[in-house]
């Protein structure tokens, strides 16, 4: 039987007045009858501002799951959950939305890239979707764009980019508005090792300002040296907590 921690275990070290995430009790199950399958099982979570978490563990054993309720896009049938000070689980559908559009970012395994755009205006859509001119905001995406190695590639649709292309397309777009809290579900996985430490680097570079927060879900552990905090889960829980120093 899997060893479940305590939130009061594994983040004792954390100063309240700085938790970006908490998470208690988090159950979470899909399926129904003699299928259903529970894949949260009293989760318990926190994160907390100016670091990196990441979240590792086998395939299977609920890191995207747990990021999705985290981010509002799954709904926990029990737990509490605060994010950003906000009891999300509480807020009706327009309000979460609203939120999330403002104060979170996504990176997400499929890229969701809009086919008719072009990379610097799928980067810009959430500054757009958040009241930005759009010559203006398209400008901030190329100028990203180009940070990340894209300066020939802003122009083209998604369907003229490599799969490494696009996902750093949807990097920038998670990142361009600036979110209080950046949730990434293997962010590095189709990127080289130099570009994947870029991408790293810049991600850092945001959670370490102004308050922020980053999640990370990955498998990959030529990154681990970016992280603040390394946890792990299985079987729906989690079983282990590593902090690094610098």
């Amino acid at each position: 039987m899997v060893q479940a921690l305590s939130n009061e275990t594994i983040f004792k070290d954390i100063n309240q007045d700085r938790i970006a995430v908490r998470g208690s009790g988090i159950e979470k199950s899909f399926g129904s009858g003699d299928a259903r399958v529970k894949v949260l099982k009293g989760t318990e979570f926190q994160a907390r501002t100016g670091e990196m978490t990441f979240l590792v563990g086998p395939s299977g054993c609920g890191k995207t799951t747990l990021i999705s309720v985290v981010g509002g896009i799954l709904t926990a049938e029990k737990g509490e959950l605060t994010v950003l000070g906000e009891r999300i689980d509480k807020m009706k559908k327009k309000k979460l939305s609203d939120f999330r559009l403002r104060k979170l970012g996504f990176i997400f395994q499929q890229f969701n890239l809009l086919p008719a755009l072009s990379a610097a205006e799928n980067a810009a859509v959430p500054l757009i979707a958040n009241g930005e001119n759009f010559s203006k905001a398209v400008s901030k995406s190329k100028e990203l764009l180009e940070d990340l190695g894209l300066e020939n590639q802003t122009h083209k649709r998604p369907g003229m980019l490599s799969g490494g292309q696009q996902q750093r397309v949807a990097i920038a777009r998670a990142i361009l508005h600036e979110p209080e809290l950046i949730i990434c579900d293997e962010p590095t996985a189709s990127l080289d090792a130099a570009t994947g430490h870029r991408v790293m680097e810049i991600l850092r570079d945001i959670a370490l300002k102004d308050g922020r927060s980053v999640i990370v879900v990955t498998h990959d552990n030529r990154i681990y040296e970016f992280a603040d905090r390394i946890v792990t889960m299985t079987d729906g829980v989690m079983t282990d907590v590593e902090v690094r120093e610098d």
